[in-house]
Order: C-alpha cells, then sequence, then structure tokens
C-alpha cells in the first residue's frame, strides 16, 4: 500500500473526506507534495505558522537544544532554560499584570488549565462563553464550545455553562458575582473572523471587574502579530486576567500557553500542591523554538507588514460572487452564498495550487490566514487564482 492509503487505514480520521495531500517539504509560505507540486500556503497551519515553515532562526534553535536536553522531568520541577527565556521574553511584551506563564501542550490544554484556575480563585463554578465560540476539543474546552452540534454528541459535559451571543450587551448582564470567569475569543475566529465592538468589549470587561469575575481573552489564533498588533486585546484597549496562547507560539512546534498574574497563578501549589501538571507541557525544544520564533517575529519586521498586506488582498478580492470579505489583520473570511459554492472555490483553488479551507462555524466561508511573510507576489497569484475558482 501507498502512504496514502496506510494513512487512512492507520492514522485515525477525523472526518470521511480529509484532504490526504501528501506535503513532504514545507519552506516560507510554499508547501511542496510528493509529486513535486507546490502550494501557495494560505492557512499556515491554522495561524500556526505566522514567521514562515522552517524560519532558519526556529531550525537553528531547535537544532541547538536537540544536543543539549529534550524531555528531563515533568514540567515545572527543574529550571529549563527555555522555559525561562521563553517566558521572560512573553512577560517583556505583556502588560504587567500577565506575568507568569504555565506552558501546556496545546491552546486546549491551556483553556482548561485557564478554567481550573478560574474555579480554584474564585470558589465558583458558573462558567459563561459564547456562542460560536472554538476554545478546543478536550471536555472542558468542548463545554464552552459554541456550537450545540459539536457538543451534543458527547454530553454530559461540564455543568454550569452559558453560552452567550458575542458582542450583546444584553448578554453582559448575565454575569454576575456567581460567575468564576467569562473565556472569550478576543475576534471570534472559527465563526468567520467576527470583531467586538470596541464598546461591547470594554463594558465586558467592566462588569468582570464589578463581579471579580476573571475575563480569559483566547488570543490562541488572534496572538503574534496576525491582527497587526503583537496581540489581539491591543486593539481594544483592555487587559484579561488571563490570556491563552497557543498555535504560533511554538513556531511550529507543539506549545500552548496560559497566562496570569503570578498571585493568582501561586494558587496551583497548594491546597492541593500539584493544582494543575503536565510532563511534557513546556517541553524544551517546543519553547527553544517559539522563542526563536516570537524573536524573528518582534525583529524582522513582519508585523507591520500585515495592514498593507491585508488591504492588498481586500483589493483583489472583487467578485459577484464574493458577498463579503471580513479581515482583521491578515486574517480573512471570503464569503459566498453557501458551503457548496465555497467548496467548489477552495477544490479549484487547491488543484491549481492554493491552500485554503473553510470555518468550522461558517462553512460558507473561504480562509486566509498566511504566514504573516507572505509576499505581495503571492498575494497577487492566489488572489487571482481564488477569483478563476470564482468562473
Amino acid at each position: 500500500m501507498n502512504q496514502r492509503e496506510l494513512f487512512l487505514r492507520h492514522v485515525a480520521q477525523t472526518s470521511a473526506a480529509p484532504l490526504a495531500l501528501e506535503i513532504v517539504k514545507a519552506d516560507c509560505c510554499t508547501l511542496f507534495d510528493v509529486n513535486g507540486k507546490e502550494f501557495i500556503d494560505l492557512i499556515g497551519g491554522i495561524s500556526v505558522a505566522n514567521v514562515g515553515h522552517r524560519h532558519p532562526k526556529v531550525i537553528e534553535a531547535i537544532q541547538k537544544q536537540l544536543d543539549a536536553y529534550l524531555h528531563i522531568m515533568v514540567y515545572g520541577e527543574f529550571v529549563e532554560a527555555p522555559q525561562v527565556q521563553y517566558a521572560k521574553l512573553l512577560a517583556d511584551n505583556l502588560p504587567p499584570s500577565l506575568n507568569s506563564v504555565y506552558f501546556t501542550n496545546s491552546g486546549a490544554e491551556a483553556v482548561e488549565g485557564a478554567m481550573k484556575l478560574a474555579k480554584r480563585i474564585t470558589n465558583r463554578t458558573q462558567i459563561i462563553s459564547f456562542n460560536k465560540s472554538y476554545h478546543g476539543s478536550t471536555q472542558g474546552a468542548l463545554s464552552v464550545m459554541g456550537d450545540e452540534y459539536w457538543r451534543n454528541a458527547f454530553r454530559p459535559l461540564l455543568p454550569d455553562v452559558l453560552h452567550l451571543h458575542y458582542n450583546s450587551f444584553e448578554s453582559i448582564d448575565l454575569i454576575t458575582n456567581q460567575t468564576a470567569c467569562v473565556i472569550a475569543e478576543t475576534i471570534q475566529a472559527e465563526a468567520g473572523i467576527i470583531v467586538p465592538a470596541k464598546e461591547w468589549i470594554h463594558a465586558l470587561r467592566k462588569k468582570c471587574d464589578d463581579t471579580c469575575t476573571l475575563l480569559i481573552l483566547d488570543e490562541i489564533q488572534a496572538g503574534f502579530g496576525r491582527t497587526g498588533k503583537l496581540w489581539g486585546f491591543e486593539h481594544f484597549n483592555i487587559v484579561p486576567d488571563v490570556l491563552l496562547l497557543g498555535k504560533a507560539l511554538g513556531g511550529g512546534m507543539p506549545l500552548g500557553a496560559f497566562i496570569a498574574d503570578k498571585k493568582l497563578m501561586d494558587a496551583f501549589t497548594d491546597n492541593p500542591v500539584l493544582g494543575h501538571i503536565t510532563t511534557f507541557g513546556g517541553h524544551p525544544v517546543s519553547c527553544a523554538a517559539g522563542m526563536a520564533a516570537m524573536k524573528a517575529l518582534l525583529e524582522e519586521g513582519w508585523i507591520g507588514t500585515v495592514k498593507g498586506k491585508e488591504e492588498l488582498f481586500k483589493s483583489l478580492l472583487v467578485h459577484p460572487k464574493i458577498k463579503a470579505v471580513r479581515s482583521f489583520g491578515l486574517w480573512m473570511a471570503v464569503e459566498f452564498d453557501s458551503f457548496e459554492t465555497n467548496k467548489k472555490v477552495i477544490d479549484d483553488c487547491i488543484a491549481e495550487g492554493v491552500l485554503t479551507d473553510w470555518f468550522l462555524f461558517a462553512s460558507n466561508c473561504l480562509r486566509i490566514s498566511p504566514p504573516l511573510i507572505i509576499s505581495e507576489e503571492q498575494i497577487k497569484k492566489s488572489s487571482a487564482i481564488i477569483l478563476a475558482a470564482c468562473n
């Protein structure tokens, strides 16, 4: 059997129709399949490869760490330089109250840890999230996912979870002194790039303050320059109590984190001791890779190019079949009249060498979230292919 047949037989499948592209190399913003075909990557591993695939500084950091050590001890017990230095780099580029980093293996695990922290700090059980939100597929994260289609088959899930309408002032009234935390995406991703009103997110922050509720902002996709600023919340002049990171955090390696004030995070140290623990969270190779990627992002000026590239995409993606292009930085949802139309466009794009897909809660929208290093030439070429597919 060939690799594709082995993949379908032995690798657990998540859908009946996986893309099943056999990629043998990735470089910058280009993927190469087993037949030598090239693809412009408009997905970026779902906002993972923000500084491109296999950035030289990331590869160098990985190789250097491989020569030192791999896993040596359960997270939090040993002083491991990659964890320490990356945590400091993150804290140095965050507001002062976000100074203590708990590294995990993934964004979903960061969600789980943050929910535990909120319950521990507040001694409350109610968690509020929002419809059409996506926070991961583990059972706790699934409990706060904002769509019953994905939740229903796995009930019972966490009790005392309320799903409210995002960007709704009426929803804010339901936050009370019984609420442990509100978990929200700063910009809703899988709903098709839904940006909140500044007045709404300010009111949300105030209501959480008034009720001593922790505000957890999920920037697993929005972080690391995707929106044109390092962090999405910078656009709204608020600071969360807990920040969730993942995706681009690892520079292509598996890594997540939840970040809070040390006064809050210290609640995990006693009663019970080891209140939250992970074996591989903050793996030294992942931390070394992530730190190198973040330094490259900051030093090479890619965030400063985001706005111009966003405008270039939007100026080109004009077609009678395109109903709207919603964007926030280099992060776009190209809306069609139906999933069927969108799927035909996506399939044609892939056939012509442009990799894209759709959104979980907006299946009629085509995803654009390429590496931030994408060139203007690649933007023009991929846009032309999308427009040709529309025809």
